[in-house]
């Protein structure tokens, strides 16, 4: 019997970044859809479909937490990640306090990140079960190595 693979959806106005996190998570076996741009993320988000979004806060046009709202009215399971540089997480500290305040610290990886910690902490979003108090969102904090995978 084959397991499916689980979806992911990565939204960084970055391509560099986004590149990087989609060969990372798909050499280890998931299958990943990347978006640079939050508006055509938006138009092309199918409900029901993706098991994590990876969200990056700061992007033209419309910011992670924006684009986060718009995708909760489509699907309100999904399990999302903001990907967030450190100036910028201290920057939403304060937002993230008053809106998850019951998210632990585990949810935060400070950098650097290596690519084997991003796919334990993307496993372990995963397995979160959806009716905790966690609301399902997630604060990541990544530096990535592109020479540890190209």
């Amino acid at each position: 019997m084959r397991v499916a693979k689980r979806r992911l959806l990565i939204v960084d106005d970055e391509p560099d970044i986004t590149l990087t996190l989609r060969t990372i998570l798909e050499q280890n076996g998931f299958e990943v859809v990347s978006f640079n741009n939050p508006l055509l993320a938006l138009q092309s988000f199918k409900p029901r479909y993706y098991h994590l979004v990876i969200l990056d806060i700061r992007m033209p046009d419309m910011n992670g937490f924006e684009l986060y709202k718009h995708i909760r009215r489509k699907d309100n399971r999904v399990k999302v990640c903001f990907l967030t540089a450190v100036s910028e997480f201290i920057e939403y500290e304060q937002y993230k306090k008053e809106t998850y305040p019951k998210m632990g610290e585990r949810y935060f990886i400070a950098k650097p990140v290596s690519n084997d910690e991003l796919i334990r902490k993307v496993n372990e979003m995963l397995s979160i079960n959806r009716s905790s108090d966690l609301a399902s969102v997630f604060f990541l904090n990544l530096s990535l190595y592109c020479n540890n995978f190209l």
